[in-house]
């Protein structure tokens, strides 16, 4: 059993406190942009967007992000419908992720018109690129001691404050808000965290041995085949999860985001593989010539 529980707050410069959320949040888009460099330097793409992009991305999912967890948590939580000042002011309570997806999609379907490059091959980058910034970004859900299932007695079962509880494990009134009673959770950011490295490596593995003139995939199929994988991950940990406000006739509106995007993603690779046996030269058009190997670095497949 895992009975450390962290504290939300890294460090305080005056009165301003530096939160772990924060900086899971900024390492995590750095981890991403490692990846996007090494991959696009790999693929023969250009490198020189890679930064400006980032910026663009990262303000728009994280615009996405909270407007998700405002709709989500609008009436629980920090009760956004009674304190409207605290959607925009800190400290943040979090962010959805399928906020961020969103408004990060159409972010990058703008930056690929605007830079003349090839949609279905930036996506085919960018996908594990932000599986890899979720990897890390879940740390910060620990930091903040949320995103956590059901009471369990497995040996990595974590301690959760009573500060923290969500209304369906609330300690006894009058209990101590630092107290953890000596129950343990399990640790559903934890189970997200690995789900999405093995996702990861799997959509590296996929293009390095499927993606060229005449195999399995084409262009932009690692890129949808990342709303499959997430959206079922997600749906999945959704099940053993309780505090949710944002539901749809009792289903979580997790679940429902998740695996309609899944079924649509589906949908869409099917579509294009359909398109291009009917006209194979629109396949050519997303390949890239190759890069000469002095120029290239390889990945590790998984």
């Amino acid at each position: 059993m895992i009975d450390f529980t962290p504290s939300p707050i890294a460090f305080s410069i005056g009165s301003l406190d530096i939160r772990w959320y924060g900086i899971a949040y900024v390492v995590a888009i750095l981890a991403g942009a490692w990846l996007a460099m090494r991959e696009a330097r790999h693929r023969g793409e250009r490198t020189d967007i890679i930064l400006d992009a980032l910026i663009v991305i990262a303000v728009a999912a994280l615009i996405g992000g909270r407007a998700y967890n405002v709709i989500d948590q609008w009436s629980t939580g920090p009760d956004y419908k009674d304190h409207l000042l605290q959607i925009i002011l800190p400290p943040y309570s979090g962010l959805g992720i399928y906020g961020g997806l969103f408004t990060g999609l159409l972010a990058t379907i703008w930056l690929a018109r605007h830079y003349k490059v090839s949609f279905w091959r930036w996506a085919d980058i960018m996908a594990p690129c932000i599986l890899l910034a979720q990897v890390v970004g879940r740390w910060g859900n620990f930091a903040n001691q949320e995103l956590y299932g059901p009471p369990t007695t497995l040996p990595w079962g974590i301690a959760i404050q009573c500060q923290y509880r969500v209304a369906q494990y609330a300690c006894p009134a009058g209990s101590d808000p630092t107290a953890t009673l000596g129950q343990h959770f399990i640790p559903l950011f934890f189970y997200e965290s690995m789900l999405s490295l093995l996702g990861v490596l799997v959509m590296l593995w996929l293009w390095n041995h499927f993606t060229a003139r005449g195999r399995l995939l084409i262009a932009g199929d690692v890129g949808l085949l990342y709303f499959v994988w997430y959206g079922v991950e997600r749906s999945l940990l959704e099940l053993f999860r309780l505090g949710w406000d944002w539901t749809f006739f009792g289903v979580p509106m997790a679940q429902i985001v998740g695996l309609g995007a899944a079924a649509a993603a589906i949908l869409a690779i099917l579509i294009r593989h359909w398109y291009v046996r009917r006209r194979p030269i629109a396949a050519a058009g997303d390949e890239a010539p190759p890069v000469p190997q002095a120029e290239s670095e390889p990945t590790p497949a998984a």
